[in-house]
């Protein structure tokens, strides 16, 4: 009988095993969806941070492009996943706070059907009019454009684009009658503001700081709090008195909602070593992006605040997607 309790013992113990192997996370490799080609902004974080947080968690991360109706589709694919740590995502201001109050809505809700992890990155949104123009200055434009009512017209990337709702806070905030002409890329608008077929536009920092620094185009203000090391003599909205042009774009870490807390924490660790690496924060910099790495609980409060601030600017407009 004895040796019988102990055979019994030994078996339990040893079916234990594959249990105990199973729940150490991670236990095989993670999938880092992004929603967006290859080549992107939130492509080259997502592959400047994913070696990293594989050093952290000993297993490979990889990167996993799902692109599709301007992010959407990407992080729809996290937000249906198994929520078990092996699959998480970079989502977009565009996907995570202005696509999901447009019109045509999205299939998930940001707030209810993920878990945020940490903000990736900041990614300013100056303001830029061609170096032939005459304006030396934001007020410069603002007086002319009151002067000359529907005479002056601005660059987006289409209805409910980052660079449209930015225009849209500027034209609030000072009282403007300017006209929208839609582009289908950053590079496009940028290409109509040097050609000067625009009179000013907003764009995300990296598309604009080339020509920027070659004095192409300048830069009369940014929606940032602070003044930006790339443009350090740039005003801020706020330094004019403009506080309500609040507009930057950004890239996200979430997971599906619900995700197991210990392989949610494992991410986030992983996610705010690798934004705390030096190498990564130069190589973001580099990119015009300001590196991020903020806790989980303000990420998400950010979120909440974006689509709040975007549902307003939205609704007051009827802004329909194209």
């Amino acid at each position: 009988m004895r040796r019988n309790v102990i055979a019994a013992a030994l078996l339990g113990a040893l079916a234990a095993l594959p249990a105990a192997a199973q729940d150490a996370y991670p236990s095989r490799p993670i999938r880092f969806v992004v929603p967006f080609a290859a080549g992107g902004p939130s492509d080259i974080v997502a592959r400047i941070m994913a070696p990293h947080m594989q050093q952290t968690l000993g297993q490979p991360v990889v990167v996993d492009n799902r692109p599709g109706a301007g992010g959407v589709t990407g992080v729809d694919v996290v937000a249906k996943a198994a929520p078990d740590g092996y699959m998480f995502g970079i989502g977009s201001a565009g996907a995570l706070a202005i696509s999901p109050n447009l019109g045509r809505g999205t299939p998930y809700d940001p707030v209810r059907d993920l878990a945020p992890i940490t903000l990736g990155v900041l990614v300013p949104e100056p303001v830029v009019v061609p170096a032939v123009s005459p304006y030396r200055t934001l007020q410069d434009l603002i007086t002319d454009a009151r002067a000359r009512p529907g005479a002056l017209n601005f660059g987006t990337t289409g209805n409910g684009s980052m660079p449209h709702l930015a225009a849209e806070q500027l034209r609030a905030a000072a009282g403007l009658d300017i006209v929208q002409i839609a582009y289908n890329s950053g590079g496009q608008l940028a290409t109509a503001v040097l050609r000067n077929e625009v009179q000013l536009g907003f764009a995300d920092l990296p598309v604009l700081l080339p020509q920027i620094n070659a004095g192409a185009m300048r830069a009369l203000a940014v929606g940032t709090p602070e003044r930006l090391t790339w443009i350090p003599d740039v005003p801020t909205f706020r330094e004019l008195g403009l506080p309500s042009v609040d507009a930057s774009n950004w890239h996200g870490l979430v997971a599906p909602a619900r995700t197991q807390p210990a392989a949610l924490e494992a991410l986030r660790r992983a996610a705010i070593a690798a934004l705390q690496d030096p190498d990564v924060r130069r190589r973001l910099h580099d990119q015009g992006a300001i590196p991020g790495g903020n806790p989980a609980e303000e990420f998400g409060a950010f979120i909440r605040s974006e689509n709040a601030k975007w549902r307003e600017v939205i609704q007051r407009n009827n802004i329909r997607p194209d």
